[in-house]
């Protein structure tokens, strides 16, 4: 586990994630589909030399059998979920898709990021694992400068 001086969880990698990722809405803005995202963040995760995975399976385990697998759209350097959507806002729903990602690939940090709004809208979500609860870190909105 890497904690940041401002005590984040890979909050430097996280950091990057979310840079990338305001560059590609900065340059696009919304109205695309969720795809168009995904294609352009990643091509900008190699620009910027982030190591990731697309379309990543992980599997589900109910007491120690697969029972199924889920494809999150990244999963950066081993170690950050990464879940992309384009719609008018966050809901729980979205959060609960990324917690229980979190949870059934054994990882500490997801981002949620949502293209589909003037600003690029995003939540940093955090499985602390030893009580298997899950944070919501601060801030949850991100703004985009040009």
């Amino acid at each position: 586990m890497v904690v940041t001086e401002d005590g984040l969880v890979h909050g430097g990698l996280t950091g990057r994630i979310l840079g990338a990722a305001m560059e590609v809405h900065s340059k696009l803005g919304p109205g695309f589909l969720e795809s168009v995202y995904e294609g352009a963040l990643a091509y900008e995760f190699e620009l910027q030399k982030i190591s990731f995975e697309r379309q990543k399976e992980i599997p589900v385990l109910y007491k120690n059998k697969q029972v199924k697998q889920f494809i999150c759209d990244f999963v950066v350097d081993s170690k950050v979920i990464v879940e992309l959507k384009a719609i008018r806002e966050i809901t729980e729903i979205e959060k609960i898709q990324v917690i229980s990602y979190l949870k059934a690939g054994r990882f500490q940090v997801g981002l949620l990021l949502n293209f589909g709004q003037k600003s690029l809208e995003y939540k940093r979500l955090v499985n602390t694992k030893k009580t298997e609860s899950v944070k919501i870190s601060e801030p949850l909105r991100g703004e985009i400068c040009d």
